[in-house]
């Protein structure tokens, strides 16, 4: 059974050998990675998505069974740095490299007020040239070995507080002012026309997401859920099915989220990540017991602690003790709760992909 043929039966609900396999990592570990094995380091890939689809030779030949493609920067509007050292994208947004990632400076909507503003703004367009070129090179180079996963992540309420700021925004959705509801809807109809593009490049499952849990619970009331994202979150899978009914989607949400994920389980989503382990109550046991086979799972493996600071040993006991309870009569995608950080050994993150080797029966 080869990679894509493993990763197509799990979407499918058919039994495999072992659990696929999907890892995404920051650019610095991606390099220490590459000079230990001795093998070219490759450019992160220029998208606001770009840890999540970038150093494919690196991971393919590391043992992933599935890798990611996404929308990137256009020929026409690729980001530009500022003399103050501030980099701007073609949303307008701005960032300033802080550690690992870089942190948001600038809000292009933070003085927002009103439907007209959102109306005038100058959104990206979906068809920029070079948008997909990735995505189509991509899936040419590695789609008949691999799975192809389509990465939407930030699809309605991240990019729009990208734009406004995350306080500003949150107290105007607690407002109910008029322009919040224009905003939801201009994002989610680009990501959803996105979506659609990526189905036509030939992905397999399309990866949305937006982040709607702290360490320790939900970042808005599941009332403030309902009245903003659950009607969008369902126009945009009706409209990826109605285009492939066979897609399978994932929803991509950090921390604590547990009261929501009935919600999505009616929304018809197939695949839950990340199961953000130390996050309160998203354990694998737990969600097993709360959701058992209601829902699939993608994920779960600890990027906080288990990653960085367990030894080979304890991850390769965790990562089969995980496979075992959320993997129980397949449809798991056995992956980390995030990004691999830098903090990480090189050899527990191989120790991670040793461990899945050994799943296969």
């Amino acid at each position: 059974m080869n990679q894509r043929e493993r990763f197509i039966k799990t979407l499918n609900g058919e039994p495999t050998d072992r659990p696929p396999v999907y890892v995404s990592l920051v650019p610095q570990l991606a390099k220490r990675l590459s000079d230990h094995l001795g093998v070219p380091y490759e450019k992160p890939i220029s998208s606001l998505l770009g840890s999540r689809i970038s150093f494919n030779g690196l991971l393919t030949g590391m043992g992933v069974d599935a890798i990611g493609v996404a929308a990137c920067f256009p020929d026409n509007a690729q980001p530009f740095l500022r003399p103050d050292g501030i980099t701007i994208n073609e949303w307008g947004m701005g960032t300033r490299p802080v550690g690992l990632y870089d942190e948001f400076a600038v809000y292009p909507l933070s003085h927002v007020q009103s439907v007209e503003d959102i109306e005038k703004y100058p959104f990206p367009e979906v068809d920029a040239p070079g948008r997909f070129r990735f995505a189509k090179e991509t899936i040419a180079k590695y789609g008949k070995d691999f799975g192809i996963i389509g990465d939407l992540e930030c699809a309605i309420y991240e990019t729009s507080w990208y734009l406004v700021g995350l306080e500003k925004l949150l107290m105007d959705m607690a407002m109910e002012e008029p322009y919040v509801d224009a905003l939801f809807d201009r994002v989610a109809g680009i990501t959803t026309e996105t979506g659609l593009r990526l189905i036509d490049c030939g992905v397999d499952m399309l990866w949305c997401g937006d982040d709607f849990g702290t360490q320790t619970g939900l970042i808005m009331d599941p009332d403030m859920f309902d009245r903003y994202f659950a009607p969008r979150i369902k126009k945009m899978f009706s409209a990826f099915r109605a285009a492939n009914p066979n897609i399978k989607i994932a929803w991509h949400s950090c921390g604590s989220i547990t009261p929501i994920i009935p919600k999505f389980i009616e929304l018809g989503l197939d695949y839950l990540n990340p199961l953000q382990p130390l996050a309160t109550g998203m354990d694998a046991e737990n969600i097993n017991i709360l959701f058992g086979k209601k829902i699939n799972y993608f994920g779960a493996i600890c990027v906080q602690d288990l990653l960085p600071n367990g030894t080979p040993e304890k991850i390769k006991s965790e990562v089969k003790r995980i496979a075992g309870i959320l993997g129980n009569g397949g449809g798991y995608i056995l992956a980390p709760a995030h990004n691999i950080q830098d903090d990480t050994p090189v050899e527990n993150v191989l120790a991670f992909f040793e461990a899945a080797k050994e799943l296969e029966v």
